[in-house]
Formats: C-alpha cells, sequence, structure tokens
C-alpha cells in the first residue's frame, strides 16, 4: 500500500469514527429526538423515538418529521402474509444520514381490498411488492405507525450501543444468519447485530414485544 493509500484510508477511518461519535454522544441537547437511544415512555405500554409515538403517530407526522416523502408499499411474504409499510430512503438524523421503514397498522380486511385493488406486482427476494391505488396511498397515510426500523448508514461498534442502551436483557441468535439479537423489551427494542454488517434497530409498543420475539425464539437460540 503506497503512502497516499495509507494516508487516504487513515483519514476515511479517522472521519467515521469522528461521524459516528458525533451521532452517538451529541453536545445540542435541543436535538435529543434525533438519537435512537433516547426513547421515551407517554404511557407504560407506548413508545415514542425520533418524536413519533408508536400506535398514535401517522405517515403525515412522520414526514413531517423526517422532512422527506415516503414512499409506501404494500407486500405479500411467501406464506401470504399482507403488510403495509412506507419507507424513507435517506433521512438526515444527527447528522447521520439513515434508512428509516415504517410498518403501518392496517386491519386485515382492509389489507386484504388493497391488495385486490392493487395496480402493479412485482417479485422481491422476500415475497411480493404491491403498488397501491391512490386512494388506498392517501387511507394508508392516516393510519397508526405500528413499528420503526432504523438503519443508520455506518456500521457502529458494541461497545457505543453498550454506553446508551445499557446491557440487554436477553441476546438471541439467529440459526441460520448468525444475527445477534440484543432485546430491550421495557423499551420495545430489537437491536440486530450482523458482525461486519450495518445495525437494524426495531422499535414496537411494548405490549407487542413478545410477537417481535416469538419468530426469534423459534429461529434461534438464546446466548448466555
Amino acid at each position: 500500500m503506497t503512502t497516499e493509500s495509507k494516508i487516504f484510508w487513515s483519514v476515511g477511518i479517522a472521519s467515521t469514527i469522528l461521524i459516528v461519535s458525533a451521532f452517538f454522544m451529541p453536545d445540542d441537547p435541543k436535538r435529543l429526538d434525533d438519537f435512537p437511544w433516547h426513547i421515551e415512555h407517554p404511557t407504560a405500554n407506548s413508545v415514542r423515538v425520533f418524536g413519533l409515538t408508536l400506535g398514535e403517530s401517522d405517515t403525515d407526522k412522520a414526514e413531517s418529521r423526517f422532512r422527506e416523502v415516503a414512499e409506501p408499499s404494500l407486500f405479500k411474504s411467501p406464506d401470504g402474509k399482507l403488510f403495509a409499510e412506507v419507507f424513507f430512503d435517506k433521512v438526515i438524523l444527527g447528522g447521520l444520514p439513515s434508512k428509516i421503514v415504517l410498518t403501518i397498522a392496517v386491519p386485515e380486511a382492509e389489507l386484504k381490498a388493497m391488495y385486490e385493488r392493487g395496480l402493479r406486482m412485482a417479485a422481491t427476494g422476500s415475497g411480493k411488492k404491491i403498488t397501491m391505488a391512490a386512494d388506498d396511498i392517501a387511507r394508508l397515510r392516516t393510519l397508526p405507525i405500528s413499528s420503526l426500523t432504523y438503519l443508520p448508514s455506518l456500521r457502529v461498534e458494541e461497545a457505543i450501543f453498550l454506553k446508551r442502551f445499557g446491557q440487554p436483557a436477553q441476546r438471541i441468535q439467529e440459526t441460520k444468519s448468525g444475527v445477534i439479537h440484543w432485546l430491550y423489551p421495557q423499551n420495545g427494542l430489537d437491536i440486530a447485530l450482523g458482525g461486519t454488517e450495518k445495525p437494524l434497530l426495531q422499535y414496537v409498543p411494548p405490549r407487542d414485544f413478545d410477537k417481535l420475539v416469538k419468530p426469534l425464539m423459534e429461529n434461534g437460540k438464546i446466548l448466555e
């Protein structure tokens, strides 16, 4: 490796460390709701993260918060389950570009009707993606967010998560992928860490946490 290459990589690594450090250790207390570890509980069974209350806030609220237009989609899993999501491709939180996926709480009967009215269908790596009719998109925007998935653009060391979130109540490792899930039931939070992969943080209301943990238990093992 040339001297120039060494300098380039050293600068790149240093910049990454500074970005992550600045993101997880903010100096401006006015922007605490830009950070994934700032979790509030309006009630015992609710969670507010990034300024959004799960089970209450809707897509319009999220667009206003993230200053980006959401991309709505309906999905059908290989086992036939339908679910609706809205996707934010580039949200800037605490100076760090991130992606946000919101699952929307749509009644089962409405999901089926939206599927029947779908305009186009495309295969994905995990099922089918349905382009929704305009009226159904409008309806989707009025319904509450049931879960929020946060995907930062950089890999984050485990030590930073420990510093900000503390020890998890439980760790479960997926048998097939090896991904390890750090579980915080009191906050409705699952942090998925995959070694060299970027982390994934999923938030649900604490009352729904068992629904998140059940498939992990069925397809993984508890770590000591």
